[in-house]
């Protein structure tokens, strides 16, 4: 493993990156250094740090987590999207970041350190996902507040609800405290809020002990149906949320 500090760590405002002697990665995500609102800059983020992560082969386990008392919780869009060219950006960047993520060739551990009703696709696509107490899941952008969910959503929730209880989940704007989720198989295990990080550690090492080889290969044979799965219905999801977005919402809405 290479002594340097990889360059692409300081390259994104919205992303801390630290990562230890066995190689384990851990992103925190953030505003500020607080709680993660929600912004295009965390979006455009995304995209770029996903691949990163990817391609750097010291990294042997990857921890998602957030800053604080949230995942992410709050926005506060700064772009207008309501435009075919505006909104071509936000169907570029998130058609890749959820692909950059998946095409991340190890094991990857999401700790939810707290509610999560914006992206929550993002820590429910890795291979193991533990939540604090004090998470609760939900969909608070898109059918609730007059949005298409077509950004990865439509995908995500049903596959891991089952057809009827995803579509309720996303029509109603249900929420799913931490241990609901663990009991409908959304995420494995629940935490006290001090235990979170300690255990996502331990089930990173126990990762990171294994060859390098029967890492990479595993992830990959794991990501295999949801990159089907994105690929076949991301882009005409994220196709049908700009056009209602364009002819209903404000220029400063998502």
């Amino acid at each position: 493993m290479s002594s340097e500090r990889p360059q692409y760590f300081d390259s994104y405002p919205t992303i801390n990156f630290t990562r230890d002697d066995d190689g384990i990665l851990i992103l925190t995500l953030h505003t500020n250094d607080g709680p993660v609102t929600y912004s295009s800059q965390n979006h455009r983020d995304w995209v770029g740090a996903f691949y990163d992560v990817g391609r750097d082969a010291d990294n042997a386990v990857v921890i998602i987590t957030g800053t604080g008392d949230s995942f992410i919780d709050a926005m506060a869009w700064d772009t207008p999207v309501n435009t075919p060219e505006l909104w071509e950006k936000i169907h570029h960047e998130g058609k890749r970041f959820l692909r950059n993520l998946l095409d991340i060739e190890v094991p990857v551990i999401a700790a939810i350190n707290g509610p999560v009703s914006i992206h929550a696709e993002v820590p429910l696509l890795s291979d193991i996902t533990i939540a604090s107490t004090t998470a609760t899941f939900s969909d608070a952008p898109h059918f609730p507040s007059g949005g298409v969910p077509g950004d990865g959503v439509h995908i995500v929730w049903p596959e891991l609800l089952g057809s009827n209880r995803g579509r309720y989940f996303l029509l109603t704007g249900q929420v799913l405290t931490a241990e609901e989720a663990k009991s409908l198989g959304v995420i494995n295990e629940v935490c006290p809020p001090d235990q979170l990080m300690p255990r996502a550690l331990e089930l990173a090492r126990m990762l990171a002990a294994k060859p390098a080889v029967l890492r990479r290969h595993t992830r990959t044979v794991l990501t295999i149906k949801w990159k089907r799965l994105l690929d076949e219905g991301l882009g005409y999801g994220l196709a049908l949320e700009g056009l209602n977005v364009i002819s209903s919402m404000p220029a400063t809405s998502l």
